[in-house]
């Protein structure tokens, strides 16, 4: 069996990062992709995926990307259960991702020197 998914999309806000109690990084991200079609409107539908990343590749989105900032990633998707306090049931579908390419090079450029300038002046 094969559970593999390749998406190129827009991140829909900045990346956060946090980490698990044991030390491991984790970031959510929302990646908005556009369908190859357009609708009866003649526009074009975008799907909104929720990604999971995790440890060294959550840590290095968070500091190269940032709103808008397009990413290629490639994954696994997996769905999870959950209760929630009113006792219903729900369900969640996200990818799991494996790897990430940071397409958009100007935002890769611009978001360290941005962090580097923030550290200068703290320094201060």
């Amino acid at each position: 069996m094969l559970n593999q998914v390749t998406l190129v999309g827009r991140l829909t806000k900045d990346p956060e990062l946090r980490y698990t109690p044991d030390g491991k990084a984790v970031s959510n991200i929302t990646l908005a992709v556009k369908r190859s079609f357009r609708n009866s409107n003649g526009e074009y539908v975008v799907d909104f995926v929720n990604c999971t990343l995790w440890n060294r590749i959550a840590e290095n989105t968070t500091i190269y990307c940032q709103k808008g900032s397009i990413v290629g990633i490639t994954g696994k998707i997996q769905t999870r259960t959950y209760e929630n306090p009113e006792g219903k049931r729900n369900f969640i579908t996200e990818v799991i991702v494996e790897n990430v390419s940071f397409m958009d090079r100007k935002t890769a450029e611009k978001k360290p020197a941005k962090e580097e300038q923030e550290t200068s002046e703290h320094a201060l």
